[in-house]
């Protein structure tokens, strides 16, 4: 009986033993993927989304994140930041190109750990341009370049083809890119074994799971939430200059009109979109909000403070505000001054084609003039006063004194001296000037 107990337990041990390796592999496969999309353009509210899903599948223990991507293209910084991100984040990152991966968008397939591509999918044509759509200068395309190369080498992949995207000097005719033209791989060329930029060509998710020997695994996918899709189109560049020049004219125009209506709400609130798309998109920090909460506050106080330098300080910091909120200062600064062009125009056609006065000062400035059409006058005009006779009551030199029915006039001569106690004649009266002519003895008598 203890000899058949023995037996069981040893033969319980080796069937232990032997499943032990096929029970590992079978948890194994019970792991995560977690998708994620790149579509649209690459740019700063991109990147956000990307951080918080890569953080995410980290979390969350993800054995593979699989980027779908399909892309024209954006900015390169951007790309940049997300590279790096790329390469500091621990799961495998495939790249699935379903459509194409052009400009940035190749840059970024080029950092995955693996490239697959769905039939009729396009990856290359990565030339840098400027903000104005031609080619950027050559220290821009060089970095650029060099920024591919890197790209390639990082996965021990050919760069050559990786400088033939970017470089339309590069000569590879056999690809359609000899000199003058820019490389666009199709899927099947990708694929070629003296090309290896995709390890294949993939008719569906489902297929590249199949192909990466995740095919029995839980799939997670993410997508941009409200917040950050917001985020995405107000933090795009085209975007942001709009945004700013709505602001000010807004409040360009709300200074022009009594009370507060519709102009300035448009003008508050494409402010606060524009900080709120900042800060959900993480560029800008709660100091940036701080310094334009200042800045705001300066410029209201100089309503009530003299000389003007809570205004001007108001205006710096305002716009300080405004730069350090994106991620690139310079075209920050080129954004400010494309909304204060157009504000400032603004501001001209309202006075110069409307004839708008800034009901804003009223309450601050004395408007009304105390003139004649309003009904006020600071003194009589004495018509009646013309051609009578007086006497001197001081010397005119040319100014003094004259005494007419018994009452003290201020006067002036024509230009003459004119003793005390003399008689003159009033010739002029305009408003509080009197003018008086020294009679002479014969015509004293005629009068």
């Amino acid at each position: 009986m203890q000899k058949l107990i023995r037996g069981f337990l040893l033969l319980t041990l080796i069937v232990s033993a032997v499943a032990l390796p096929f029970s590992t592999t079978s948890l194994a496969k019970t792991g995560t993927v977690y998708k994620v999309p790149i579509h649209d353009e690459v740019e700063k509210g991109l990147y956000a989304f990307l951080k918080r899903s890569f953080n995410e599948a980290e979390e969350a223990g993800a054995d593979v994140i699989v980027l779908d991507i399909n892309t024209p293209g954006g900015f390169t910084d951007t790309a940049g930041e997300i590279a790096k991100l790329m390469d500091e984040t621990e799961p495998k990152i495939v790249a699935y190109i379903n459509k194409r991966a052009l400009s940035a968008g190749a840059f970024l397939a080029l950092h995955a750990d693996e490239i697959y591509m769905a039939p009729g999918s396009t990856m290359g044509a990565s030339a840098v341009i400027d903000g104005s759509g031609n080619a950027a200068d050559k220290k821009a395309r060089s970095a650029w370049s060099a920024a591919m190369k890197n790209a390639a080498e990082s996965q021990k992949r050919d760069p050559k083809f990786a400088l033939a995207m970017a470089n339309p000097e590069e000569d590879l005719p056999e690809f359609r890119a000899g000199k003058g033209e820019l490389l666009t791989l199709t899927d099947r060329e990708a694929a070629l074994p003296d090309v290896r930029y995709s390890e294949g060509t993939v008719a569906n998710y489902d297929e590249l799971l199949a192909e990466i020997g995740m095919k029995d695994v839980t799939t997670i996918s993410t997508d941009p939430t409200f917040s950050e899709k917001i985020a995405r189109f107000i933090t795009n560049p085209v975007v942001v200059p709009i945004l700013l020049s709505i602001a000010g004219l807004g409040l360009i125009v709300e200074l022009y009109s009594p009370g507060f209506g519709v102009a300035g709400t448009m003008g508050v609130s494409a402010l606060l979109l524009f900080f709120y798309g900042h800060l959900i998109a993480g560029l800008a920090g709660y100091e940036a909000i701080l310094l334009f909460l200042l800045g705001a506050g300066l410029i209201v106080a100089e309503l009530f403070l003299p000389h003007g330098i809570a205004g001007i300080a108001g205006a710096v910091a305002v716009t300080g505000s405004i730069i350090m909120a994106g991620a690139n200062p310079a075209y920050m600064a080129i954004s400010v001054l494309i909304a204060l062009i157009i504000a400032t125009t603004g501001m001209v056609v309202i006075m110069k084609f409307f004839g708008k006065k800034l009901h804003l000062l009223n309450r601050m400035i004395l408007m009304d003039a105390t003139d004649t059409e309003s009904g006020y006058v600071s003194n009589v005009n004495r018509i009646d006063w013309l051609g009578k006779t007086a006497i001197t009551l001081t010397p005119l030199r040319p100014s003094g004194a004259i005494v007419l029915d018994g009452e003290r006039i201020d006067v002036v001569s024509e230009g003459n001296y004119i003793d005390k106690g003399k008689r003159v004649k009033i010739v002029k009266v305009e408003g509080s000037r009197t003018v008086v002519r020294e009679l002479q003895e014969m015509e004293g008598n005629e009068g």
